[in-house]
């Protein structure tokens, strides 16, 4: 445009909105979002963190839980088995995980403590107990009453036990 020259309204204002979305005289309008720069930052951020945090990261209480959870499923699982195919389930605790086999021979499935926290299991020998004993839907310890499963390593504890009778696998009281 020359200079001096000037616009009519009705054309200005047409133009001014199609301006205002498109950059004028080299002024860029910054989107919203996070720039590579910004993005680059947060990484080296996370990875610096990682490095200095994670090994301070105690995992030992959570590879018990885990330990935990995976043992009281399969207990459950395996007296509901037991009950279904009416057959007697017998589980064995020892120090280092438990192992569930039928009462006339063969391995169901064995659950071992972790490799970092093994053993794990805080009572001492040999303990069972067996899923629907004698075909009658009750569960027999060896101790004759509440079996105690302590799954303990360290400063960390947790304490469960196998009811008699039910076979119900609950946190002790």
């Amino acid at each position: 445009m020359p200079l001096g020259w000037r616009m009519p309204p009705q054309r200005m204002m047409a133009t001014t909105h199609a301006a205002a979305s498109a950059p004028t005289c080299g002024v860029f309008h910054r989107e919203a979002g996070f720039t590579l720069v910004e993005l680059v930052m947060v990484i080296v951020i996370i990875g610096v963190l990682a490095v200095f945090a994670l090994p301070a990261l105690d995992l030992t209480t959570f590879r018990l839980r885990a330990f935990a959870d995976e043992l009281k499923a399969q207990t459950t699982a395996m007296q509901r088995m037991a009950l279904t195919q009416r057959r007697p389930v017998v589980g064995t605790f020892t120090t280092t995980g438990a192992t569930f086999d039928y009462l006339a021979g063969g391995t169901i499935v064995s659950v071992t403590c972790p490799v970092s926290t093994s053993p794990c299991l805080a009572e001492s020998g040999t303990r069972t107990v067996t899923f629907n004993a004698s075909n009658s839907g009750r569960a027999v310890t060896s101790t004759g009453s509440a079996l105690p499963v302590t799954i303990s390593y360290g400063s960390t504890t947790l304490a469960y036990q196998i009811e008699t009778e039910t076979g119900l696998f609950r946190a002790a009281p």
